[in-house]
């Protein structure tokens, strides 16, 4: 067993019970389209990690330069009686950008964290007021993975809290370009219980659609992105961090399989639906 904290909370995390002759953790052969790392309540204090089908972990990186990506947002979303961690973006004062499948009951938001095991002083921990996923999002082939945050206050912007610039209408980035992501998912892909306390990152490259087509994958909404030469993507608790070209946000952590490369929202089809839905929103 592992123990990590969040925010304050203890965290133990540990594999299911095998199924169909399946070892406990092995789980390598399985579509990751869903939250990244679910952890199922249980009496007291701790809480049991149930490694959950989904995209989101750093692999083949390292830890991040402290507060350097001070756009991050680290999100617990609690839906029923478990509780998920996934990623995402602050993109105004009172809005962060995430996935649309990491959507829950509730969730806690977290801005200006490095180490996610500590109380930090630059943290600012902020509930969600309302969750917009968009109208056309389509769980089975995870299309259109794109949800607005809309915090309960705003956020503080100072060295540790800031926004990240979103790409023009429409124009996608060129294959063959590096961007980076980051996020406080596992770190190797062979160990499910290998959960970073302190944010990690790792270079990409912007890969040919044809590396990523499959039934599920349409080119006008996803990015296909990773390094499956070096073994490096993001996977499990990661979901809905951003992909980062030059100082923009041009992916949202979406899904794949665990090893790379990894299929990402392409952000730069939805600004009109973003600006409109934070324009309407906006007291």
């Amino acid at each position: 067993m592992v123990e990590a904290g969040v925010a304050g909370w203890v965290l133990t995390l540990g594999c299911p019970g095998g199924q169909a002759g399946r070892s406990p953790c092995s789980l390598q052969d399985l579509k990751s389209v869903g939250l990244g790392i679910s952890v199922q309540r249980s009496p007291g204090v701790f809480f049991t990690l149930v490694v959950g089908r989904g995209q989101g972990e750093i692999i083949g990186g390292q830890e991040a330069q402290p507060h350097s990506r001070p756009y991050m947002a680290f999100l617990i979303i609690e839906r029923g009686n478990n509780t998920f961690l996934c990623g995402g973006f602050l993109v105004a004062k009172n809005f962060v950008l995430t996935a649309a499948h990491c959507k829950g009951d509730k969730i806690t938001v977290t801005l200006g964290a490095h180490n996610i095991r500590e109380r930090e002083e630059s943290q600012q921990v902020i509930v969600v007021d309302h969750q917009y996923p968009h109208l056309d999002y389509d769980k089975e082939p995870h299309n259109n993975d794109i949800m607005l945050l809309k915090l309960a206050e705003r956020a503080k912007l100072n060295r540790w809290v800031k926004t990240i610039n979103l790409p023009h209408t429409k124009k996608k980035v060129k294959p063959g370009t590096k961007c980076s992501v980051a996020g406080w998912g596992r770190t190797e892909a062979e160990n499910n219980l290998t959960l970073a306390t302190t944010l990690q990152e790792v270079d990409v490259e912007v890969l040919e659609d044809d590396e990523c087509i499959s039934r599920h994958y349409n080119t006008f909404t996803m990015m296909c992105v990773g390094d499956p030469e070096k073994g490096k993507d993001s996977a499990k608790g990661d979901s809905g961090g951003p992909l980062v070209c030059g100082k923009t946000a041009q992916g949202i952590v979406s899904w794949g399989s665990y090893c790379p490369p990894g299929v990402y929202t392409r952000v730069s089809t939805f600004i009109t639906w973003i600006q409109e839905t934070m324009r309407r929103l906006q007291p």
